[in-house]
Parts: C-alpha cells; sequence; structure tokens
C-alpha cells in the first residue's frame, strides 16, 4: 500500500500551463450565495514579526512598497475574499461581545471622525484575524462594508446634478463630496470619474475600428514601448485622455482587457476559448488549493506559454463553468472543484485542435461558445468586475489597499 503523500499547504500560486500539459516550457523573449468551510486552514501568517506590523503599523502604499524592497515584507491586496469578510464579521462580533458595546458604540469606532482619535486596540485586533492584511487596508474596507449609505441603488439625474456641482465647488475631496450628495465617497468618486466627467464629449455605442486602432497605439505606447506589460501596468486615466475623453477609462479598460489585448497578442486575429484552455483552467486553480474562489488572484494564471486571455476573461470563464453545476450555489469550493476535476480529468484530443499562431493552448473546439465580453452597445461590460480601474494617482475603482 502505497503512502498517501503530504497534503499540500493552501493557498499556492498556480501551476503552469506546461506542468499541466506535461509539455516543455517554451523559450521567451460576484457572485453569488456561497457556502464556506471555515474548517480549513488557510494560508501562513508569515514572518511574526511582519504579521505584528502589518497589524499594528499604519503605512500607507508608499510605506508598505518600500518595506517590500528594503525588508522583504510580503503583504497582501486586492478585493478581500469570502473567507476574509467571514473572518472580519466574526472578528468585529467577538469584540462587540467582549467589551459590551451596543450597535451604536461599534459605529462610533468605526466611524470615528477624528482620524487621531482612531481605537487602535480595535482595528489591530480585527486585522490580527486575517493574514497578511495591513491595518490600513482593514480600516479602509470596513468603513465601506458597514457605511450606512452603502448600497443605495441606482443613480438617479437629480444626484448626477448635485455631484457634479460638488465637485465644481469643492473639487475631488469626495469625503466632503459625500456629505453633500449623500452617497459614499468610493461611490461618489467612481461615478464621477466613470459617468460624469467629460459626458458632454463622451461617446457610447459600437467602437468603430479607428477607435480600436487608437486606442491599441496609446496602450502600446505607455507600456511595451517603455517594458512596462501591457494587462497590468496601464493608467486608464492617462488613456481616456489621449483619447480625448471621449471613451472613458472605464470603457477604454474593458475593451482592452476584454477585447484587443489578446487579439494582439494573437498577431491580429480573435482567438476563440477552447476546451484544451477550459482543461487548463481548471487545473490551474485545482492547483492553488484556495478555500474558495474569492481567494484567486487572477493574474497570476497566465503564463508564458498561456497568456492570451486577460484576468477578467479567465474570471467569466471559470464562473461560467462553475455555474455549469447544477446545484453549485449549495456546494463549498472544494466540492465544486471535485466536480469539475472529474469533468476536465483528461487532456482534450488532438484530432479536434488546428494550430494557433502565438505561444498559448493549442486547441482549439469550434464547437465551444464564442468568448464573451467584448463592449457591447454601450461600451462596457456587466458581470464579474475585476476590481482593478487603474488611474494615474496609483489608485483603483471598488478595490482596496
Amino acid at each position: 500500500m502505497h503512502p498517501q503523500p503530504p497534503p499540500q499547504p493552501m493557498g499556492q500560486p498556480p501551476s503552469s500551463s506546461g506542468a499541466i500539459l506535461n509539455t516543455a516550457p517554451k523559450s521567451t523573449k460576484t457572485s453569488h450565495k456561497r457556502v464556506l468551510d471555515m474548517s480549513l486552514p488557510g494560508p501562513d501568517h508569515g514572518n511574526p514579526d511582519h504579521a505584528h506590523m502589518l497589524a499594528n503599523k499604519w503605512m500607507n502604499a508608499t510605506k508598505l512598497a518600500e518595506m517590500v524592497k528594503t525588508q522583504g515584507l510580503v503583504y497582501k491586496k486586492g478585493k478581500f475574499s469570502a473567507i476574509e469578510e467571514e473572518q472580519l464579521r466574526a472578528a468585529i462580533e467577538a469584540f462587540k461581545a467582549g467589551r459590551g458595546l451596543t450597535d451604536d458604540q461599534l459605529q462610533d469606532i468605526i466611524f470615528q471622525k477624528n482620524e487621531k482619535g482612531k481605537d487602535n486596540a480595535f482595528w489591530s485586533e480585527i486585522t490580527s484575524a486575517l493574514a497578511l492584511r495591513p491595518i490600513i487596508a482593514v480600516y479602509h474596507h470596513v468603513r465601506r462594508a458597514f457605511h450606512p449609505k452603502k448600497q443605495q441603488g441606482k443613480w438617479m439625474p437629480e444626484e448626477d446634478a448635485v455631484l457634479k456641482q460638488a465637485v465644481a465647488d469643492l473639487g475631488q475631496q469626495w469625503e466632503k463630496v459625500s456629505e453633500i450628495v449623500g452617497r459614499m465617497s468610493s461611490d461618489c468618486r467612481d461615478r464621477y470619474r466613470n459617468h460624469i466627467a467629460n459626458r458632454e464629449v463622451r461617446v457610447t455605442g459600437v467602437w468603430t475600428k479607428e477607435e480600436e486602432e487608437e486606442l491599441t497605439a496609446i496602450v502600446t505606447e505607455m507600456t511595451i514601448q517603455q517594458g512596462k506589460d501591457f494587462d497590468n501596468d496601464v493608467f486608464w486615466g492617462k488613456v481616456s485622455d489621449r483619447m480625448g475623453n471621449r471613451r472613458g477609462r472605464q470603457q477604454c479598460r474593458i475593451k482592452w482587457t476584454d477585447s484587443l489585448s489578446k487579439t494582439v497578442k494573437n498577431e491580429g486575429q480573435k482567438p476563440r476559448w477552447s476546451t484544451q484552455d477550459a482543461y487548463i483552467l481548471v487545473h490551474k486553480v485545482d492547483s492553488m488549493n484556495v478555500r474558495d474562489d474569492t481567494e484567486i488572484d487572477w493574474k497570476t494564471l497566465p503564463d508564458s506559454d498561456w497568456n492570451l486571455w486577460s484576468a477578467h476573461s479567465l474570471q467569466r470563464r471559470w464562473l461560467t463553468m462553475k455555474r455549469g453545476i447544477k446545484g453549485y450555489e449549495d456546494m463549498t469550493h472544494q466540492e465544486i472543484m471535485d466536480i469539475l476535476r472529474v469533468k476536465k480529468a483528461h487532456l482534450p484530443p488532438a484530432s479536434v485542435a488546428r494550430k494557433r499562431k502565438v505561444t498559448s493552448a493549442a486547441n482549439i473546439d469550434e464547437s465551444v461558445d464564442p468568448e464573451p465580453g467584448d463592449a457591447g452597445p454601450s461600451g462596457t461590460q456587466e458581470g464579474v468586475s475585476d476590481g482593478q480601474d487603474k488611474d494615474a494617482d496609483g489608485s483603483t475603482d471598488d478595490s482596496d489597499a
């Protein structure tokens, strides 16, 4: 009887596509009701001194980046996972119960108006419940999650008018604008940037060939020609400015990541999602050994031999496969993974394939649905967001530091 291999640690980087396909690497030049298994071990908190620092020292993005370079600090950024949300909820409830606080008293702690009067004991305690999250990121995330003005529904024309006037009077001081508009500061910021600013020149509807060529030229000039990554190093506010603001930052980002990027990588031909791509995706997700798919950093999945698809596209493809499982809403990630692992247990036969022009998945099944995600008539894409609308100041819409 063969001994069982030791269990893999949770939260691993994804396997390479070459390892999944058993080929040598080539040389290079939203959400739904979730069933969470909280008993599974999470990622290690890492260096104890760094973990204590992250939970107790208030460091901005610049200071964190400096610590990464000088002290090898490792920390998490991006959207909080469903597991982290539950851990935070439990930590906040434990703090509240342990001190006999009322709901109003808890709100006063979270929304302390005097920045210097923050309850450091509260913020440090709940941050310590998470692995590798800086206290400042937890602070901003919790204040958004518990905000009384959260999720107020569709913006009305009257609100847009008030927002436009507030920005004209105050500039982009979003906390002050929020008090006038009656919406969260981040909601006001995103609404103004994506829908109000430059509305008089904004174009909606299908992109013309000339617009696509202009966007491609701008992005490649700002990234490839400067040795940067055109999937992750784009400041979309600057791109929109270069296009005369006829297309907004969000429109440009979605058009590029969901349509033009993969066409550029495929030498001008729009690629089609194949059964082999699905096989690779399932086995990459499986290799990461996460507790829930909200823990996945989708930007880490592409590799040098499998790089046509944006993080946003891969996330949507994953959700499509998952939602194809009957009763997925009542399953844990591990149960869903067990089913997909069996469904994608064998590499698709080469007989159904035709060769692609680039280093990527080589087998294309013409019966597979075409890749969704081209910007529709409005130039925007509904559905899963990758949460990264990067601006020149390094900030991102709807994401956490």
